[in-house]
Parts: C-alpha cells; sequence; structure tokens
C-alpha cells in the first residue's frame, strides 16, 4: 500500500476510511429508499471512504412487519437493489445494505455487499429476535435454515449467501469484511467471533435497533467489548427518522469501535440523514493480532470455516490526511475526568509496588536524592505515600540533595522546600570534594584548571550521587530509590551502572516524563501533602528540565538543557508510545505526530497546559524522530536489560525485560533509518 502513494495519503499508513450511513426511509417504498440511500454513498464516495455500511432493511425500511410478505414490496426491493448496482458501477467502494430477500420459499433478513456494480455476496442474520417488541421469526427464518449456498438476484449468477463470507481487499493489507445483522452481536457468541478468528478485521452490524432510554450505553457496551476481544474495527448502524413510529422509535444511532476505542458517533434523534466517517488503523489491529497469543490459540481451538470473497479495490490516492484526533499525549488522556483516575491509578500502583518492596525486605527506611527537578520530585511524593500506607514515619524517608558544579539556585531552593513541606529527613552533601578527587585520580584536565565539560566530567558527577546513595542505604538500613522515568530510559539518558541508572527500587521506571508532569500536577491540586507542598511542586513544574552538570556563563544557569540535546519530550514519548506499542514504521509514526502538532488551535485543547500549545513541522518531527531510532534501537538497549526493578503502570508503559519489552542489546537501526528517508523535510 506504500508504494506510489503520497506522504499526506492515509492509505499509504494503514488506514482505511470507512462510512455508518443513516438514511431517512418510507416504510413499504423501496424506489424512494434506494434514491435516499444511493445520495449517502455518493457523499461517503466524495470522503474518500472505501466501505459505506447501511442499517438493517433499510431498502424496504425494517419496521413492515407482515408487509414483508407482499409480493409487490419484495419486487420492488429487487429493483432498488437493481438501481443501486446500476449507478454505483464507477464507485470503487463497497457498499453493504440491508434487505429482505426470498431465497427458495423463505424469506431471510440479509446485507448486501456490492462493489462495482456487481454483488459481491450477501450476508444472512443468524440469530433471530421473538422476544418483548420483537417478531422477526414471524417474517423470516434463520441463516441456519437456508437451503442454498448461492443464488441468482439481478441479472447475476451463482451469487454467494450465507452467515460466512469475508470480503478480502487485495490491495489492502489486513482489511477483511465480515457482516452480521443487528441481534446477531446480542448473541452469547455472535458470528463476528468467529468470523475474526477466520480474518475478519471489519466488521459491519446492519442494525434497525429500535430505541428505549438508556439503550445506547447498551449498544456502546457491546460494540466496545466486541471489537476489543475480536481485535477488529466494528462499524454498527442503527436505524433512523422515518421507521414506523406505530409502537416504537428510532434514534438513528450509528458508532465505530477500534479495538474497545470509539472512533466515531453520530447525532441521535437527528432528521437529517447522515455519513459517520471513520479512519481505521489496519496496522494497529494487525499488530495487536500479532502479539496476542491467546487470539491465535482461541482460533486453533474454535475456528470455523468460512467463504473468502476477494475484491479488487483501489483505495483513493492523492492528499487525503486522517479525521479521527490524534491526541498529542499519547500516555495521557485528554478529558479531564479520565485523566484523574489516570492520575491516581499511576500513583497508587507506584506507592503499592514501593510498600510491597518494602514489606518483603522487611527495610523499613528509604533513601533518595532530591535534585528539585521532575523525577526525584515525583518519586519523593510516591515515598511520602507509601510511609502513610504503611503506618511509618516520613522520617524514615532519607532524602538528600546534593549540589553539584551546576546546580542552579532554583532546583536547590524547590528540593529544600519540598524535603521541607513533606517533613522528610532532609540532609545535603556537596558532590565537589568527591568528584573533584576523581578527576584527580583519573587525570581528567577539569581538575588541572582547564573547562573541559565533557561526558566524563558528567558522568563523575551522575556516579559520585549514586555511589553516596548506595553507602548511605547501607549506613542508614535502607533502600535506595530510583527516580528516572520511561521517557529517560527510551532514549539511553541515564549514566549506566554506578549512576542514575541504578537503584534499589524505581518507581519511576515505566512512567513517561509527560505523565509524571501530570500526576505531580493532580497531586499538587488536591493538596495531598498540604498547601506548601502543593506551592513547592507548583513551582518545580514551571522549571525547564536540565541535569545540571555542566555549569553556564551564569552562576544560576546552567549550560545544557535536556531537550534541547535529545529532543522535547512530548514529542519523544509520542514516538516512543507509538514504536513501542504498536510497533509502526517510524514513517507513519511522523505523519501521526505531523497530525498530532501542525496547525492545531490551542482552542482545541482546552484541558493541555498553555506551554504545550504550540506547533511542530515536519522537518522537526522527522529530526527528532531520528535521534529517537539512534538511540532506542542503536544504543541504549544496554542499559534496559539490566535495569532495576519497577511496577508497570500502563498497558504500554514498560521496557522492564521483565515487565514487557525484550530486546538484544546490539541490534542495528538500519530498517527504521531506510524508512526514515521516506519522509520529507517539509
Amino acid at each position: 500500500m506504500k508504494s506510489g502513494r503520497e506522504f499526506f495519503d492515509i492509505y499509504r499508513h494503514g488506514f482505511a476510511r470507512v462510512a455508518a450511513c443513516i438514511p431517512e426511509v418510507r416504510v413499504s417504498d423501496p424506489v424512494f429508499n434506494a434514491g435516499k440511500i444511493l445520495d449517502l454513498i455518493r457523499q461517503a464516495h466524495a470522503r474518500k471512504a472505501v466501505l459505506a455500511v447501511f442499517p438493517e432493511l433499510c431498502l424496504s425500511a425494517y419496521s413492515n412487519e407482515d408487509l414483508f410478505f407482499q409480493e409487490a414490496l419484495l419486487c420492488e426491493v429487487e429493483e432498488a437493489i437493481s438501481r443501486i448496482l446500476e449507478e454505483t458501477a464507477g464507485l470503487d467502494m463497497i457498499i453493504v445494505a440491508g434487505t429482505p430477500l426470498k431465497v427458495e420459499g423463505g424469506l431471510y433478513n440479509c446485507g448486501v455487499v456490492m462493489h462495482r456494480g456487481r454483488i459481491a455476496g450477501i450476508a444472512v442474520k443468524s440469530y433471530l429476535p421473538n422476544y418483548r417488541e420483537f417478531y422477526e421469526a414471524r417474517q423470516f427464518r434463520p441463516a441456519r435454515e437456508l437451503p442454498a449456498d448461492v443464488i441468482d438476484l439481478c441479472s447475476q449468477t451463482g451469487i454467494p449467501i450465507g452467515p460466512d463470507l469475508l470480503f478480502r481487499v487485495s490491495s489492502m493489507p489486513g482489511f477483511t469484511l465480515f457482516v452480521e445483522i443487528c441481534e446477531d452481536v446480542f448473541s452469547p457468541v455472535p458470528p463476528s467471533s468467529r468470523a475474526a478468528l477466520a480474518g475478519a478485521t471489519v466488521v459491519a452490524n446492519l442494525s434497525a435497533s429500535n430505541i428505549t432510554a438508556g439503550k445506547d450505553e447498551y449498544r456502546h457496551l457491546l460494540a466496545a467489548s466486541q471489537s476489543a476481544r475480536c481485535l477488529c474495527a466494528y462499524i454498527y448502524t442503527a436505524a433512523g427518522f422515518g421507521e414506523s413510529t406505530t409502537d416504537l422509535a428510532w434514534d438513528g444511532h450509528a458508532i465505530v469501535y477500534e479495538n474497545g476505542n470509539l472512533v466515531s458517533e453520530s447525532k441521535r434523534f437527528s432528521w437529517e440523514p447522515q455519513v459517520v466517517s471513520a479512519d481505521i488503523d489496519l496496522d494497529r489491529l494487525a499488530g495487536d493480532r500479532i502479539r496476542m497469543t491467546s487470539f491465535h490459540d482461541t482460533r486453533a481451538r474454535e475456528g470455523a470455516a468460512f467463504r473468502t470473497i476477494p475484491l479488487d479495490l483501489d483505495p483513493p490516492g492523492g492528499r487525503i490526511l486522517l479525521e479521527r484526533e490524534i491526541a498529542r499525549f499519547p500516555y495521557v488522556p485528554v478529558q479531564a475526568d479520565v485523566r484523574d483516575k489516570r492520575c491516581f491509578e499511576v500513583y497508587n500502583i507506584q506507592v503499592q509496588g514501593l510498600a510491597k518492596r518494602m514489606q518483603s525486605t522487611g527495610v523499613r527506611n528509604l533513601v533518595i536524592g532530591v535534585s528539585g527537578g521532575l523525577d526525584s520530585t515525583h518519586a519523593l511524593i510516591v515515598c511520602a505515600r507509601a510511609m502513610d500506607a504503611l503506618g511509618l514515619p516520613r522520617t524514615n524517608i532519607k532524602a538528600y540533595t546534593m549540589p553539584g558544579f551546576a546546580t542552579s539556585k532554583k532546583t536547590y531552593t524547590n528540593a529544600r522546600d519540598l524535603m521541607a513541606a513533606l517533613e522528610v529527613e532532609a540532609g545535603e552533601i556537596d558532590i565537589r570534594p568527591g568528584a573533584m578527587r576523581m578527576m584527580e585520580d583519573i587525570g581528567h584536565p577539569y581538575a588541572r584548571g582547564e573547562k573541559v565539560y565533557d561526558v566524563t566530567f558528567e558522568n563523575v558527577q551522575a556516579g559520585q550521587r549514586t555511589a553516596v546513595l548506595f553507602r548511605l542505604a547501607n549506613l542508614r538500613d535502607a533502600l535506595v530509590v530510583g527516580t528516572g522515568d520511561l521517557s529517560e530510559l527510551a532514549l539511553g539518558w541515564s549514566t549506566y551502572g554506578v549512576g542514575d541508572h541504578m537503584s534499589h527500587y524505581n518507581v519511576n521506571a515505566s512512567v513517561p516524563k509527560t505523565l509524571i508532569q501530570y500526576v505531580i500536577r493532580w497531586v499538587a491540586d488536591r493538596d495531598l501533602f498540604g498547601p506548601e507542598a502543593s506551592r513547592s511542586l507548583r513551582d518545580i513544574l514551571s522549571t525547564e528540565i536540565s541535569p545540571e552538570l555542566v555549569p553556564g556563563t551564569h552562576e544560576d544557569e546552567p549550560a545544557q538543557y535536556t531537550e534541547k540535546a535529545i529532543g522535547p519530550y512530548e514529542l519523544q514519548d509520542f514516538n516512543t508510545f507509538y514504536i513501542t506499542r504498536y510497533g509502526y514504521l517510524p514513517s507513519k509514526v511522523a505523519f501521526l505526530s505531523w497530525t498530532a502538532w501542525h496547525d492545531r488551535e490551542a482552542g482545541s485543547w482546552p484541558d493541555v497546559p498553555e506551554d504545550a500549545r504550540h506547533e511542530y513541522t515536519l522537518s522537526e518531527i522527522r529530526h527528532w524522530l531520528k535521534v529517537f531510532v539512534r538511540r532506542f534501537f542503536k544504543l541504549s538497549q544496554y542499559k534496559r536489560s539490566c535495569i532495576p526493578n519497577g511496577p508497570k503502570v500502563g498497558s504500554g508503559g514498560s521496557l522492564s525485560p521483565r515487565g514487557d519489552y525484550r530486546a538484544p542489546s546490539d541490534s542495528e537501526d538500519a530498517p527504521w533509518m531506510k524508512d526514515l528517508e521516506s519522509i520529507p523535510e517539509e
């Protein structure tokens, strides 16, 4: 799919645009209904969709009741199908519309799958509701009673029919369609479950589904859970305006889910027809299926025979931008209430992990270095809550600030203020004499008065701090709590071994930098440790990130800023998420990143802090992605292969070889670098 397609084209990057369509209908008027369906087909085609899905029995309307037995209606339905075939012969897209069909003396509730003016196959409803307001078994027969597996219709012979049809688009890897109808998904074992095991990645549900109070929530639950269990996209359409209201009502509800996540939804109770488009990430579905061993185990046990119908469909080309929302911060939910819940969970996972480690070792004291930066701040408030949970005094936390050659007054003051506000045992050890002695011993130029600020100069300081912390732990009968986060692990931004790479237990190991900022803000906003601590936390959040290892021209200003060396953490966290969680190509990650970060009005992100409301060009995205690829795949795995223990906090948030991610320490970055070359500069 990638070859020959321009970069700004969703079909190049493994997406497929689908459309859930809600037409206006008239009961028992197929000619009118076909016209309205054709209007929406043209709209879907204009939107560059490759699939248009319509509701159950939409060609006749669902609410005909015993009118389904009338030959005049059934004849008009066939003429309506013929008209749609004729007028869509030049459209290279799949159309699925619901219709009643007579097959050898029986009447069946069907979904006709059309492509380029021909019927590719006909799906048949397996489960007929016959309870409460439903009486479908009065008019229709279930799929298991079909007397044939092919039929002739609309001057076309040998059309496959049944509940066992898969429609595979050969030009779009990962796009295999299955159609089920309304009640099928309400059954204990929906037909789409076995279809997914047989290879279906996109499931269309043609539904009528009258509305009763609260039923929309149940539809969401079913579509979300079915798409998650089947690792598929699930397109659900329910009948809308025009169905009979003799005894029922209709809300025209269309929803599209992808592996448990809502991608798109219609307006309910609309008086106007609707086309709800959604961009499905086929790569994500394929990647999740590769990883989920239980999915393949189930296929081996429960797999059923299906007929596969190839469709020669060529997706539209040109500049087709992604319509779905791509969050700038994939580790941080956009919705405030969901974000609060996430912060609560992450924080308490960390607290529980540390408390359990203290219980299992019998060690009642903790040693931690506090720099006044984000990571050590976050680790310290985890330690404080762990002590509270265990009923131990916070003075059991032996917290030390350890100023070096480039420590700023601001971070030093913040560290001291926070330790005081949390009422931990605070200490201070100046590492400069010890670091200078080591540089003298190894013959470093700085010890001779030369201003040489190389990697040795930096790592001597980081190593000195860690060495002191471990010896303090011996002296105070304590565990050293690590502070390095997931973002630093991904980029290898730590001093290996005797440095910030090592600790007895690292509470931040699977929390990315962008999420740490939100968790700290969440703790501060709730005054979990009192107003003084909250004031210190907010001041720390406003400090630019720096390792503070190289002196600047001014005494209170370091010469180095982390994000100028390894890239903005908000971009690198984005890269980490999509490359480690889904295994995407760098070119796809760049496309997603550009979609998220370019030309976005600040007002569309009301919950994003002001300092994060800016843009990145494709050139900047490409540059920092290249830095990420080299550091992640080529340079830093050896550090991740031997990291200390720490709790995993999210489904895509661990690089521990025990908790989630396993890779060789001596791999090459060639395949990723090669793909990077396909990303345009602008």
